[in-house]
């Protein structure tokens, strides 16, 4: 398994992808609970390789990330080739977690206690390995609009 399993909700959101999935493979419900009952270890397999089939198009399809804590923020472009990092570190006590901390951030983008960094880091031989991983330290997939205002803010 390359990824992580789907969550139960996960499953039961994707129901019927999972039951096409099934027929592609022939198995249809009467077959499905004879494995699951007799061979349990071939229907985790099934669990396990349709997963990493949902996280594999999942994570093709992202294109921006986000990961907000209560001292920084790290905002992704995921590119072709390599990743860019803007960071948001707040040298203060505010928490960028909460609504007034991040009003204060809004407010305050030239305070001497906000430090930006970017960084760019082309990915390993696994692209999507790499923006999985970042999903497992806390990471978000979103649509860019923190990434993309303050790619203009810092430009």
């Amino acid at each position: 398994m390359t990824y992580a399993r789907l969550t139960k909700e996960q499953f039961e959101e994707l129901h019927q992808e999972f039951i096409n999935f099934l027929a592609t493979q022939s198995i249809d419900a009467t077959e499905w609970k004879s494995i699951k009952a007799n061979k349990p270890d071939v229907a985790e397999q099934e669990l396990d390789v349709f997963s990493d089939l949902v996280w594999e198009g999942v994570l093709t399809k992202a294109s921006y990330l986000e990961h907000i804590s209560p001292q920084s923020m790290h905002l992704f472009a995921l590119n072709e080739d390599s990743m860019h990092l803007i960071g948001v570190k707040l040298k203060n006590k505010m928490d960028l977690t909460t609504k007034e901390g991040f009003a204060w951030l809004r407010d305050n983008l030239l305070d001497e206690n906000v430090e930006f960094v970017t960084a760019s880091k082309t990915y390993t031989d696994n692209k999507n390995l790499d923006k999985f991983t970042l999903i497992q330290q806390g990471a978000i997939i979103t649509k860019g609009d923190l990434y993309n205002y303050f790619a203009k803010l810092i430009n």
